[in-house]
């Protein structure tokens, strides 16, 4: 999980970050009717939501084409977002677990956490389309892009 904790160090905000017990994160399995992967349990378990204000001076620095992410969601977020959002046009069947600064989400397919894995693809909402595409295979292998920049 060193991958992990260098994107923590490199990108997250120097506020107070809280770790979320685990009897929490096990609620929310229980609400989403899933298993969330291991490496998204490992950042929220051990920093708390990573919250990421400079990725994107340095995704425009740059000139990158990778998608930002801001905030990591709360886990009431993760539930009530889900819902709200297929509401308002996201395909049915994403567990989302951050945000970009304009509203789109990162997420999880929930059809892949029917059972316990080490990690999972990422996919990204894009909100003013309605379109769900793929930006990793996997959440470790996502959080390197941005440690790469």
């Amino acid at each position: 999980m060193k991958n992990i904790d260098l994107f923590v160090k490199n990108w997250g905000s120097k506020q107070a970050m809280v770790p979320i017990a685990e009897q929490d994160i096990l609620e929310l399995e229980s609400k989403i009717n899933g298993f969330l992967p291991d490496s998204y349990k490992y950042l929220i378990s051990t920093y708390g939501l990573v919250h990421t204000p400079n990725v994107l001076t340095k995704i425009c620095d740059l000139g990158s084409d990778i998608s930002e992410v801001q905030d990591f969601l709360s886990l009431e977020d993760v539930s009530s977002l889900s819902q709200l959002y297929e509401l308002t046009g996201m395909p049915k069947g994403h567990v989302l677990f951050a945000s970009d600064c304009k509203g789109n989400m990162f997420c999880f397919k929930l059809a892949d956490c029917e059972t316990q894995q080490t990690d999972l693809p990422v996919w990204f909402f894009e909100r003013d389309v309605c379109t769900v595409t793929k930006v990793s295979n996997s959440f470790i292998e996502w959080l390197d892009e941005f440690n790469e920049l």
